[in-house]
């Protein structure tokens, strides 16, 4: 999404039942942590919208006016391997991997691309109404967020809605949901300007458990205001969880922790 559409303070958790906003969990919530196993090179000019990684490397979707392109990232060295810049009047969001093909969404213009996964060709192009943030697959149907509280499943074949759930954690709703992973079972998502990664329940929108990501980047190496906690993928065949940043240099390979017990991964 656009870095400034939404520029909002925090709020007391009481204020934000009542507004609806999104805010830091309230204690005491399933709130887990992070290690960090491995870190490689990142495009520090690459303003991370989607991330997936499929077939040995990392794909990934990059936004911005002039700048938006889908591409092929070697994960060892960060290299940009393929690439296919958007037209410079698009701005590129979330990105996946479905039934052999990859799907693109753009944040204004309404168009979902359709990829071949190997040439990043469009293949077709789907049209959708409101905002493209984030998109997930899973397995059956495709996922979208708009920045809204809300997240839409559609069918695959027509891209057209067939339910909705609204993200809560209790009676709080939370919206400025981004990009968005399938794993395991359950929606992982960024939240917008925050530095935790929630994980949603894909039948009630009831957040499970909060990853805690602070301290993860250190904001000193790039002060631009964009640079924020953007991107996940994960590597289904060996349990891998990657994440980035918009602007950031570095792709970090990380493990989850439950803080209760910092040796039990989840």
């Amino acid at each position: 999404m656009n870095p400034r559409l939404f520029l909002f303070p925090l709020f007391p958790l009481a204020a934000l039942a009542l507004s609806g906003c999104t805010s830091e969990p309230s204690e005491p919530r399933p709130i887990q942590t992070y290690r960090v196993v491995n870190t490689y090179a990142h495009d520090p000019l690459a303003y991370c919208q989607g991330l997936i990684y499929h077939e040995d490397r990392l794909v990934e979707s990059t936004g911005q006016y002039g700048n938006s392109s889908v591409r092929h990232v070697d994960l060892v060295t960060g290299t940009v391997v393929k690439k296919r810049a958007l037209d410079p009047r698009m701005f590129g969001e979330g990105l996946t991997f479905h039934d052999g093909e990859l799907w693109q969404l753009t944040w204004k213009v309404g168009i979902a691309f359709v990829l071949d996964p190997s040439t990043l060709e469009v293949k077709r192009e789907m049209t959708y109404t409101g905002d493209g943030w984030g998109i997930t697959s899973n397995g059956s149907q495709l996922i979208t967020s708009n920045g809204s509280d809300t997240l839409t499943f559609r069918d695959p074949k027509t891209f057209k809605e067939i339910r909705t759930i609204q993200v809560h954690d209790g009676d709080v709703v939370f919206d400025f949901l981004n990009e968005l992973e399938w794993i395991d079972g359950e929606i992982w998502a960024n939240v917008w300007k925050r530095e935790y990664i929630v994980r949603i329940n894909p039948n009630t929108g009831q957040i499970n458990d909060w990853v805690d990501m602070r301290g993860l980047y250190n904001s000193n190496d790039n002060p631009h205001p964009d640079s924020v906690l953007n991107g996940i993928a994960w590597d289904k065949a060996n349990n891998r969880i990657f994440v980035t940043g918009k602007l950031w240099p570095t792709l970090f390979e990380i493990e989850v922790l439950d803080r209760a017990n910092p040796s039990a991964k989840k």
